[in-house]
């Protein structure tokens, strides 16, 4: 699962394919409107990294074991392709 966990705005500027939108702030109480399974992989990604960074220890703390900070948008593309390649 991907979360882009940028502001409205931001989203609206194109995302990742297959991204949900999720803002950071509001992750921990909207992340199980897309997934209750605590131990599925989740990348989260924003615009440099920070927010998602934020995101990701709100996600580890309620429990998620299997989050990704994947960076920014420009990077993050890449970092999902080269860490699900990395499983096959």
């Amino acid at each position: 699962m991907i979360i882009d966990v940028r502001t409205p705005i931001e989203w609206e500027t194109g995302y990742l394919p297959g991204a949900k939108f999720i803002e950071w702030q509001e992750i921990g109480e909207k992340i199980a409107n897309v997934t209750t399974n605590k131990d599925e992989t989740i990348y989260v990604y924003c615009r440099s990294g920070n927010r998602s960074g934020k995101a990701k220890e709100i996600l580890d703390q309620l429990g998620y074991s299997s989050v990704f900070n994947a960076g920014g948008v420009t990077e993050a593309q890449a970092f999902i392709d080269s860490s699900e390649a990395a499983e096959h």
